[in-house]
């Protein structure tokens, strides 16, 4: 739960509302609710932020505010064709010590879905769960692979799907065949493996099973900010409400995530996400199906 600064090639920003825990939050709250955030905020997050959360069914209780602290900031400019950025500032703040605590409400969940963020504080969050939920998803980026690649091999050895980018599997394996670096992956302890190849759609792998989701073409496209932890959001929280974790049932989690990582770049920040009306959601996600829907007769003779 942070803010960003945020300039595109169709505007800019000031501080507004970001950070993963917000966009997973808001994407999953749309499937099944209460959604149990934990993270760490200062005294500069907004009262009017947390009421918007909890009036969509975010639990609070596993949010630390340090009054003496200021939260995390980030600033960033991307470039015209919305794929790279550069990153313009970062200030730590209260994630430069971040302890993260369950609360006692919070034991028993079943779904477990870990933004990103330092291995070594996602592995904490599932050692303090005194039992191991059914499914645990977990988000990385370069930068661990850069800075603490032991530590993230551990917390991987502990989780069941991994999401992460084209870019990432590349760097985590040694693979450009996005193939290989899925099944080098799975050798390295998830069973699933979540590939987001951006406008381009995104890939489903488990064993030798593979399933290619769409990328969905977009009038506009705003602030790419935030669509990878929606699309976490909108993948676990479709899961939660569905209750099933086979391949089959991911293969739907992948169209729905897109459908909500779709609407998150529409906006700036995560405006878009505030009120989505189901009829909505259910249209964009047949969108999705559409695309990928078609008949084929074979006729070589």
């Amino acid at each position: 739960m942070a803010f960003d600064a945020i300039e595109t090639p169709f505007g800019k920003t000031d501080k507004i509302l970001g950070g993963a825990a917000t966009y997973i939050s808001l994407s999953a709250s749309y499937f099944t609710q209460p959604v149990k955030a934990i993270s760490v905020v200062g005294n500069d997050f907004l009262q009017s932020d947390m009421d918007m959360l909890r009036t969509h069914g975010v639990d609070l209780e596993g949010v630390e505010v340090k009054t003496d602290e200021k939260s995390f900031f980030w600033k960033g400019k991307y470039h015209a064709d919305m794929n790279t950025r550069d990153t313009l500032a970062t200030e730590l703040n209260v994630l430069g010590s971040f302890d993260p605590q369950v609360p006692d409400s919070y034991q028993g969940c079943r779904y477990l879905m870990l933004g990103n963020l330092s291995p070594d504080v996602q592995r904490q969050v599932i050692e303090r769960l005194e039992e191991k939920p059914r499914l645990i998803v977990m988000d990385t980026m370069n930068f661990w692979m850069d800075v603490a690649l032991e530590s993230l091999h551990q917390t991987l050895s502990m989780v069941d799907v991994l999401v992460v980018n084209d870019e990432e599997a590349r760097q985590l394996t040694g693979e450009y065949s996005l193939k290989r670096a899925a099944r080098a992956i799975m050798k390295m302890g998830p069973h699933f493996v979540v590939i987001k190849k951006g406008e381009h759609g995104a890939l489903l792998f488990h064993g030798a099973k593979v399933f290619s989701a769409p990328g969905l073409p977009l009038e506009e496209v705003f602030d790419p900010t935030g669509a990878g932890d929606t699309f976490a959001g909108g993948f676990i929280g479709y899961l939660a409400k569905t209750d099933d974790t086979s391949f089959e049932n991911m293969k739907r989690a992948v169209i729905y995530g897109s459908a909500m990582a779709s609407f998150c770049v529409e906006k700036f920040g995560p405006e878009r996400l505030q009120d989505l009306p189901a009829a909505e959601i259910d249209a964009r996600v047949e969108e999705f199906v559409t695309l990928a829907n078609f008949d084929l007769s074979i006729h070589l003779a």
